[in-house]
């Protein structure tokens, strides 16, 4: 039975009327609204403000958002955005329950919620779906923190569990960044912040890379309003530069196989017992076991410059108490530049191997060394590029009251996400050198850091030279038109009625462009390059945080060169200026994906007076979407065998194709929550949520690899315009007892019902009818002569001598190494390529279910205070590491956890954050484009902060992020199977605030 407000208990009535405060600004996803809000209901409720200063109060403020809203919210507010050691909003966000993140150079960049990862959360800004782009990740739907500061956002809201008002497209959860609202605190506010910060990881970097040590970062905030309350104005900026870097060592392309014990069928595979070179095999896998081999293996250096710009300005008027308008311009711009050198070997999976194998069904190898006939080729790779990103929003707010029963809102905003090349040699590059001396090669995986060894290698006599080259010129933006319209009607005097419809227009466009030289086999001369050129560097120095680095068999050097002088050089030797810088006049794809959805809500909440008092909020979201894909298809032409592995694919001609799709989802949303006393309560919540597929999986067009190899063909993969989202039904259960201001005590359960999820697959099929020159009749006539398949030089010398100027057959020379040089093209009559092509397709269910525990108490007036979190995360979706088939998996799925000692008076703030993550998957696809695992093992790390105020205006910081000096490793089908490690190092930030 509904009661009015007459039968309210006064608990119940304060609860709600600080839930429509506080929280139901939340609702609406609008910070004008939220802080509008906020300020009418607090001089009838005395609610604390949202923004406040201290770890005490923001930790007050958090549990009342927490407390009040509808459903299960989590969220961090200003102070603690500024007390916590990060570096932007995503290493703010780990601290939450249920919250991970991915980390790149050491700093977080995406988040995972309750096991979902980034592409199925949403992030808002101010209410306002935001575009995105990551060069890294083209087009990818993942919001990528690194691109905002921290200084200038209010707070942090994360919603995890569905509601009518909701915009869609968040499964793990919805997260909304809020900027301050200068109407929202009078008066004239400002604050100027400088820091230095030192980057360790810099140092961990060979002299020819290291950039500046210590760099700056300036922040400054400034909100003013006039004296009778009309007008605001609000700015702020900030500035921040870091010079880092980090060391990875692995296997970029994976391991070939998995490959049966009683296969004999490959000739890459491991002789046989009893078989000519079986002598060398120690513990050889059985015949029922699966085992993989490596296929190349590098160590590489790479420094990172960044420079991130933010700026936000903000104007308010309020013609009559009734109306506020907001127009607000937020400006971001994050360029990064970086440099990298590399040494690897390439594995050609000769009969002539020695290895030694761990027991078990699914195994890799121990040991694993290849002896070659002729000198095989030293990899010494290099590039220099810089990329750019910025993000443009220009949006509109007004906010009426329009009675005291009444507020209708209406929200508009232009967004814009672009990203490229911010470099004369593009987005990415690659400048391949080689020198041809490499013996028996091994490598041993039984150290944290494999240990490659070349004893024989001599680079002395036999110098580096140029072999292969690559150019990339990626581009991507994204543009979202969006217009908001909303409701709140009180009915009665314990109910109301939200309402809403909504209009947006995204795109996302993406164009790639690659200029590649296929002199894999050297281009040059080693008298073409002065001697200094190529520096040596002591290798293992830069591995020094990894068991391993220091091994007697280690090869000793790691060489670093000026790239922008190679580059001219190597152009100038060859006579082929254009073929070494990046082709920005044209692309060889461009794609296209326009989505259209108009949506509209309604939501019931109201009171019940049971002998629990519960509230009840019931609505249903209804959207209509149309997907339209546009495509560049650039079709291949010819497969020409260019060098001991490679397969380069010629492309001519192109053409365009246009998809349509669209689709309608019905969303439902109930929310509960029952006062069981003053200071406990249970939140129940149903509903469905939907996430969309990513926009390469969306993009129609089917894309070639550039480059082919002899073992395993070429590389594809092709989007569906026509997929559905994921539809998951969600239920969620809560308990909570706040039992001290500051205090609070919840556990949490989650269940999520996934349907239509885009499984990613790997079809093994011919494409534009390309034959390729491996197993045709020039190939077999090597084969009957005695070469044997793994002997890829033997093949290419013995058809590039016997048929040179025959049909498809050029012998160009001989290389430094005494292996002939040339092309020999696929004809007509020889066998069609295999080409793995990756798809999509809405054949996958998943299930998704967890929970949480988190904690956050202060002992008193004593200033100490704790906060820790653990989140379990489960799904019978797994990866089968002994399937050889193409696999389902949920990505990203795993544990974490939160430790955060804290300590607080009036002149010093401390605090000691730990954050850890469990193992994960993080993609069904390895580095060579096959079906295979790819674990992220489970990693920890200890952050600190320092805060001391001098007086009421000056305060000083010390940070230090990653103060244990953690380092990351990714492994396959098992977790000896290293596929890279990587090293960075800790970063300490000192600095000042002054507040005027």
């Amino acid at each position: 039975m509904q009661r009015s407000l007459k039968t309210f208990s006064e608990l119940a009535r304060r609860r709600r009327l600080i839930s429509l405060a506080v929280a139901g600004a939340c609702a609406t996803f609008s910070a004008a609204q939220a802080q509008e809000a906020s300020s009418a209901t607090d001089s009838t409720t005395n609610a604390p403000s949202v923004i406040v200063t201290g770890i005490r109060a923001s930790m007050q403020s958090t549990l009342n958002m927490k407390r009040n809203a509808d459903g299960i919210v989590d969220g961090i507010v200003a102070d603690d955005i500024g007390k916590f050691p990060d570096t932007n909003l995503a290493e703010s966000l780990q601290r939450i329950s249920g919250v991970s993140i991915d980390r790149s150079n050491g700093e977080g960049q995406k988040v995972t919620v309750r096991g979902l990862g980034p592409d199925f959360n949403l992030v808002l800004l101010n209410g306002r779906q935001m575009p995105t782009t990551d060069l890294s990740d083209l087009s990818g739907r993942s919001f990528d923190f690194s691109n905002l500061a921290s200084e200038a956002i209010s707070q942090l809201q994360v919603y995890k569990t569905g509601r009518a008002d909701s915009p869609t497209g968040g499964i793990g959860a919805t997260i909304n960044v809020m900027t301050a609202r200068p109407l929202d605190n009078p008066g004239m506010h400002s604050s100027v912040g400088v820091k230095a910060v030192k980057d360790t990881s810099n140092d961990h970097l060979p002299d020819m890379l290291k950039n500046q040590s210590v760099t700056p970062e300036f922040s400054g905030i400034y909100s003013n309003t006039s004296e009778d309350g009309r007008f605001g104005v609000g700015v702020s900026a900030s500035y921040q530069k870091r010079a880092s870097g980090f060391n990875r060592a692995g296997l970029a392309n994976g391991y070939q196989g998995p490959y049966l014990g009683s296969d004999t069928t490959a000739g890459s595979t491991l002789p046989q017992p009893g078989q000519p070179g079986s002598q060398n095999i120690t513990n050889r896998p059985g015949q029922n076991d699966l085992y993989s081999i490596p296929q190349n293996f590098g160590y590489g250096v790479n420094a990172i410059e960044r420079q991130r710009t933010n700026g936000q300005l903000v104007l308010q008027f309020r013609p009559v108490k009734e109306l506020t308008t907001t127009l607000d311009l937020t400006y971001s711009e994050n360029k990064v530049q970086t440099k990298r050198d590399e040494l690897s070997v390439w594995f050609g999976q000769t009969p002539t191997s020695t290895s030694t194998w761990p027991s078990g069904h699914v195994v890799s190898p121990l040991t694993y060394m290849e002896t070659y006939q002729t000198p095989q080729d030293i990899s010494v790779v290099g590039g220099d590029y810089a990329t750019k990103t910025q993000n443009k929003s220009i949006g509109f707010n007004a906010l009426w009251k329009a009675s005291p029963t009444l507020r209708v809102e209406f929200d508009a905003h232009h967004s814009t996400a672009e990203s490229g090349a911010d470099s004369p040699f593009g987005s990415e590059n690659n400048l391949s050198n080689a020198s041809f001396s490499r013996g028996n090669t091994k490598i041993d995986f039984t150290h944290e850091l494999p240990v490659l060894s070349m004893p024989a290698a001599d680079l002395v006599n036999q110098p580096i030279q140029a072999a292969g080259s690559w150019f990339h010129n990626s581009w991507e933006k994204a543009t979202v038109n969006q217009a908001q319209a909303k409701g709140n009607l009180q009915l009665l005097e314990a109910s109301n009625l939200s309402f809403g419809v909504s209009y947006t227009d995204s795109t996302n466009r993406s164009t790639f462009s690659n200029v590649q030289n296929n002199t894999w086999g050297g281009a040059t001369k080693p008298s073409d390059y002065p001697a200094s050129i190529f520096q040596a560097n002591p290798l293992g120095s830069y591995f020094n945080k990894l068991g391993g680095h220091d091994a007697p068999e280690l090869f000793g050097s790691l060489y670093t060169f000026n790239f922008a002088q190679l580059r001219a050089l190597t152009a100038q030797a060859t006579g082929n200026a254009a073929g070494y810088l990046p082709n920005f006049a044209s692309a060889d794809t461009d794609r296209e994906l326009k989505e259209k959805t108009s949506s509209g809500y309604l939501s019931f909440g109201t009171d019940w007076d049971t002998a629990i008092p519960f509230h009840s909020a019931i609505g249903a979201r209804i959207e209509r979407t149309k997907v339209t894909s546009v495509a560049q298809v650039l079709p291949g032409t010819a497969v020409v065998w260019v060098s001991q592995n490679e397969l380069p694919i010629t492309f001519a001609g192109n053409s365009y194709s246009t998809q349509d799709a669209s689709y309608t989802n019905v969303l439902p949303s109930l929310n509960l929550d029952f006062d069981l006393r003053p200071d406990m309560k249970l939140r129940a919540s149903a509903g469905s949520t939907i996430g969309r597929p990513r926009y390469d999986q969306l993009q129609g067009g089917l894309t070639l690899g550039t480059i082919g190899n002899v073992f395993t063909g070429g590389t594809a993969s092709v989007g569906n315009p026509a997929l559905k989202p994921v539809k998951s039904k969600n239920l969620d259960l809560s308990w909570e007892w706040y039992y001290d201001q500051q205090s609070v005590l919840s556990l949490a359960g989650f269940h999520k019902k996934m349907d239509n999820y885009a499984g990613q697959t790997v079809i093994s099929q011919p494409l534009y009818n390309l034959h390729t020159p491996v197993g045709g009749a020039y190939y077999n006539a090597a084969i009957a002569s005695g070469c044997t398949a793994a002997d890829t030089n033997c093949l290419r010398n013995y058809i590039l001598s016997h048929f040179d100027g025959q049909p498809g057959v050029q012998k160009t020379g001989v290389k430094s190494d005494g292996n002939l040089n040339g092309n020999i093209t696929g004809l007509p009559t020889d066998p069609l390529m295999n080409f793995l092509t990756t798809t999509y397709a809405n054949q996958k269910s998943a299930t998704v279910k967890g929970a949480e525990i988190n904690v956050q108490h202060m002992f008193g007036r004593s200033g100490f205070g704790v906060q820790a979190n653990y989140t379990y995360v489960t799904s019978p979706t797994k990866y089968d590491n002994a399937n050889t088939n193409d696999q389902f998996a949920i990505l990203g799925l795993s544990n974490s956890a939160n430790l955060v000692g804290i300590f607080e008076n009036k002149d010093w703030s401390v605090r000691v954050a730990y954050n850890w993550r469990g193992e994960f998957l993080a993609s069904t696809v390895d580095g060579g484009g096959r079906a295979a695992p790819v674990y992220t093992d489970a990693y920890g790390q200890t952050d600190v902060s320092i805060g001391y105020t001098y007086n009421k205006n000056l305060s000083f910081q010390v940070e230090a992020i990653n103060l244990t000096d953690s380092t990351q490793r990714q492994h396959g089908r098992t977790q000896a199977a290293t596929l890279n490690v990587t090293q960075a190092g800790p970063r300490y930030m000192v600095g000042a605030r002054y507040k005027f």
